[in-house]
């Protein structure tokens, strides 16, 4: 699979459901990516699905810093949506609708 080379080309392959391209076509995932890109804040992430996941990481691949996925993350599938921080260390809360998921990864963005 084939990954985007940059983030504004990851969210546009997710946006249009574009083939090969990592979780466009799970049914699940789209309403949560559509969610996500509304925002600001998260449209300057690098949108990842992987593993039942929508991670936001800071750069686009190749990856080289060890921090890339240190942020909050949304576990995909069936609502209830439940965010956790960054290796499930915490579970930050849940939500039944991909907008209040996404809300609560922006709640706990760090500042920069």
């Amino acid at each position: 699979m084939t990954e985007a080379p940059d983030i504004a080309t990851a969210w546009s392959w997710l946006l249009e459901r574009r083939p090969g391209t990592r979780g466009a076509m799970q049914d699940s995932l789209h309403p949560l990516v559509e969610a996500a890109y509304a925002e600001a804040r998260l449209r300057g992430l690098y949108p990842f699905p992987t593993h039942g996941t929508l991670r936001f990481l800071r750069a686009a691949p190749p990856w080289t810093e060890p921090n890339r996925d240190d942020l909050p993350f949304i576990l995909c599938g069936e609502p209830p949506y439940k965010v956790y921080t960054s290796d499930y260390a915490d579970l930050l809360g849940q939500s039944d609708t991909p907008a209040g998921a996404v809300a609560l990864v922006v709640d706990q963005l760090p500042p920069s």
